[in-house]
């Protein structure tokens, strides 16, 4: 019943989010938001992608420190982990709960341990964020929505999926640029 209840449910946000996109784009949310461009994949692979990151964050819903804390991208089966969180016990159940999910092929664990001490630490990494989705959008245009990014003390994370390998190493190389950029951390999917 529960299974029945989740797909209903992924299936109502997936046409609702299908049918209003200009583009073609189907995108699928939390506190980070993750794009796929139609041409790039075909409708099942979004909707198993969305499903598993549906099924983490049931997962995640019961541990306020995993579902506040950790953000997930999933691409292909790829769970990426990103996020900040108190200790090692948070991270490695993390983990643990996303192995739980069907449809899983590998995680991705880049969940830091600390914190933001200051709410300086917290605008800088929405400063980063910010400035590193403004410059994909200028160096690929429409494009670039099929980009994820999340920033963590100053360590942007890139995940996506894309054919232009050109693209992907002019926009890597626009984010070094970035003032309080310290990493780039690129987990971008090239399809041929």
């Amino acid at each position: 019943m529960v299974k029945i209840l989740l797909s209903l449910i992924t299936l109502f946000f997936l046409s609702q989010i299908y049918s209003c996109s200009p583009t073609g784009v189907l995108a699928s949310g939390g506190a980070t938001t993750m794009v796929v461009a139609e041409g790039d994949r075909s409708l099942g692979e979004v909707v198993d992608d969305t499903t598993i990151k549906v099924n983490i964050a049931a997962k995640f819903i019961g541990d306020d420190n995993l579902f506040i804390n950790v953000n997930t991208t999933v691409l292909e089966g790829r769970v990426l982990l990103t996020g900040l969180v108190d200790n090692q016990e948070i991270r490695i159940n993390a983990v643990r709960y996303v192995w739980e999910v069907n449809g899983v092929n590998e995680v991705i664990n880049e969940i830091q341990i600390g914190n933001r001490e200051t709410i300086k630490d917290y605008a800088s990494d929405l400063w980063i964020n910010t400035q590193a989705k403004g410059l994909a959008a200028k160096i690929m245009g429409l494009r670039s929505i099929a980009y994820n990014f999340e920033t963590i003390q100053g360590t942007i994370y890139v995940a996506g999926i894309t054919k232009d390998s050109d693209s992907l190493e002019q926009l890597i190389s626009s984010l070094k640029t970035i003032k309080g950029v310290n990493e780039i951390v690129n987990y971008v999917i090239l399809k041929k």
